[in-house]
């Protein structure tokens, strides 16, 4: 059974529930001390309706009827009601207990008083009660604020700010995270497998006069697996491990941050050998200006000052390695990226094909699929996919298979995730008219038939005219994964971008809204031929591109001339490729007509639909190449003959 642990605050509890009794058990009741004459005159006076005698003390008590209680309490301006539990005692002290029985008997002999008489010890517990009740109370409520402020012991509040906010994970403790579960990432997993080598075996580096590296920034987009590498390497390094947010630096208070980075390296020195990872380290280490800063600007700016004496001053961090994260190391002040605070920068890039593929193994091993799943594909329908995307596609899958009551997820559920995430919420309730809907298939089957006869054109996967997310339809396709793009490539995606307008202006001789996003992505592609990547037949080998991420401030790097002749260039980069698309499709005009009524018929096709109309492409890009390749080795190593060569006899392996 499980072990109840005892809370401070029950106690508190229990104080206040026993406050609110007694205050509830008291009596309504207001007291007057009087002389014993006077306590006399009031019984006789038929004023008093019972008398409770403390003998211990000699003092005796009477409770005054209600009409005697008006009388001597009157000047209260409170009078009574019929239910009222309000009343009057008088307190008197009395000569002794045989006087007052004495006296008791005469006036029951009178008839002046036949109520009862008790005898009781008096209790002084009420009266310290409320005499330092009050008192209690302010010091329990002292307590409670002190320990809210102190954080109750966690290291937060007001007394606290100043402490680091870093989450210790010591040796042997819960981080069971290893590389093994870091999916892709074999350069990144290189650099900093090496920094773990560094902590566990320091002497076989320091014996050649080697220096343990102080510190490692990992760079790459958001979702690559930058804080699982972190995380990874936390679990193989068997060291203390400190954990923390750039954010958990800045504070209201003034100090505070400077204050928190000395206390986290305090802690890190005397847990040495160790690890600190501070994950979004932009938050604090934003490159510094000469502008005039405002107090907040001020106070990043001193722990950051703070943060680059600690990394590397003039006091020693030996065994203290730092790991920081962002995905945003072009904003970053030099000053923390020179050698000997981050002595490596490790790129986290976005996963490329085997990566993917490698990622997908990962997060398919407690997924229930059949065979109809093929990996490859898989991989090869999400370029641009981060780790994170890609879990968020296996988990759509299983949420998608669930949904659809099926007892294991298929490859129709794969799909379908991957467009839900590209697309968005498939919407086929949303209510579009005939007119429309040929509109959409027209502009669709533009797309496809340019980018079929294209040489750098993609391989297509499906066009659908199924309304998803803000687009009504779309052109799925199976890009090439390049590392230099010729010029040629660009005008062919272009080209591409601008089929479904050409479509549009050709066979239904008007123009729509539908082309929007097309046009928007072609006339950046254009200009960014043109200014940046210099592939202007008037503007050759000019770019005006900034890597530094400062950009230009206010002003151009150009005059107005220039950038008149950059606007005459994109235009007429943009109307040849427009005029190129719709040569292309007329030329395949009965082509496009047919691909039409099939898309309009069946709302979605695929590249089987199109290869029927038009014959197998022309061009047959790597990336088909290497999945054809994939196929047949498949198939090789299903058949029974592969079955038989791989039975290797016992002369074959002396």
């Amino acid at each position: 059974m499980k072990q109840i642990k005892f809370n401070i605050y029950w106690l508190y509890m229990l104080i206040g529930i026993a406050l609110m009794s007694i205050w509830f058990m008291q009596d309504d009741a207001v007291s007057k001390d009087v002389s014993w004459t006077e306590f006399q005159s009031y019984v006789e006076k038929d004023g008093v309706k019972s008398i409770i005698v403390y003998s211990d003390k000699r003092m005796a008590e009477g409770v005054l009827t209600d009409s005697m209680t008006n009388v001597v309490f009157g000047a209260n301006n409170r009078p009574l009601s019929e239910n009222s539990t309000f009343k009057g005692v008088i307190v008197a002290d009395i000569p002794s207990n045989d006087k007052l029985e004495e006296k008791v008997d005469q006036w029951r002999a009178d008839g002046t008083f036949t109520g009862d008489v008790k005898y009781e010890k008096s209790s002084d517990f009420s009266a310290i009660l409320w005499g330092f009740g009050p008192i209690v109370l302010l010091i329990v409520f002292w307590v409670i604020m002190a320990r809210k402020m102190s954080g109750g012991g966690a290291g937060g509040g007001v007394f606290n700010v100043a402490k680091s906010k870093a989450k210790l994970y010591e040796k042997d403790g819960g981080m069971k995270v290893t590389f093994s579960d870091v999916a892709g990432l074999s350069e990144a997993k290189t650099e900093v497998a090496e920094i773990v080598e560094f902590l566990k075996n320091p002497q076989k580096y320091t014996e050649l006069g080697g220096k343990i590296p102080k510190g490692a920034l990992l760079v790459g987009p958001p979702g690559t697996g930058k804080t699982l590498l972190a995380k990874a390497v936390a679990g193989e390094a068997n060291v203390p491990f400190f954990s923390l947010s750039g954010s958990d630096f800045v504070e209201m208070f003034v100090g505070v941050g400077a204050s928190r980075v000395r206390d986290l390296f305090r802690q890190a020195k005397e847990k040495s050998p160790c690890i600190v990872f501070i994950d979004e380290i932009d938050a604090v280490g934003r490159a510094r200006g000469n502008r005039i800063n405002t107090g907040s600007n001020d106070e990043r700016e001193n722990t950051l000052n703070q943060l680059l004496t600690e990394m590397d001053g003039f006091g020693t961090n030996s065994g203290v390695i730092i790991l920081a994260a962002t995905n945003r190391a072009d904003i970053l002040d030099k000053a923390l990226l020179r050698a000997g605070r981050f002595d490596r920068q490790i790129y986290v890039e976005l996963p490329d094909l085997n990566d993917r593929k490698a990622i997908f193994n990962v997060h398919l091993r407690n997924i229930k699929k059949d065979e109809s799943v093929d990996v490859d594909m898989l991989a090869r329908q999400t370029p641009g996919f981060s780790g994170a995307d890609i879990a968020n596609v296996c988990n759509e899958a299983a949420l998608i298979a669930a949904r659809h009551q099926k007892d294991v997820v298929q490859r129709q559920d794969f799909m379908d995730a991957v467009d839900r995430i590209i697309g968005g919420l498939e919407k086929k309730t949303k209510i579009t008219t005939a007119e429309e809907r040929h509109s959409i298939a027209i502009h669709e089957s533009g797309h496809a038939v340019v980018s079929w006869h294209l040489q750098y054109g993609n391989p297509l996967v499906k066009v659908t005219i199924v309304p998803r997310g803000k687009a009504l339809g779309a052109a799925h396709y199976l890009p090439e994964e390049r590392q230099i793009v010729p010029t040629q490539a660009l005008l062919d995606e272009l080209c591409s971008l601008l089929g479904g307008r050409a479509a549009e202006e050709l066979f239904l001789g008007r123009i729509s809204t539908g082309a929007a996003n097309d046009i928007e992505r072609a006339t950046k592609l254009a200009y960014a031929m043109v200014v940046y990547y210099g592939m202007s037949e008037k503007l050759p080998n000019i770019s005006y591109y900034d890597s530094s991420g400062q950009e230009y401030g206010f002003t151009k790097p150009y005059s107005d001339e220039r950038a008149k002749l950059i606007d005459e260039e994109v235009s007429r980069i943009i109307e040849e490729q427009y005029v190129r698309a719709k040569e292309m499709l007329t030329e395949h005009a009965e082509g496009h007509a047919k691909l039409t009524e099939v898309l309009l018929s069946r709302e979605v096709i695929f590249t089987e639909d199109v290869e029927n109309i038009f014959g197998k492409r022309k061009w047959v890009s790597r990336t088909e190449e290497i999945l054809e390749e994939a196929k047949e080795k498949e198939q090789e190593c299903a058949s029974p003959e592969a079955a038989d060569k791989d039975e290797t006899s016992p002369e074959q392996l002396s």
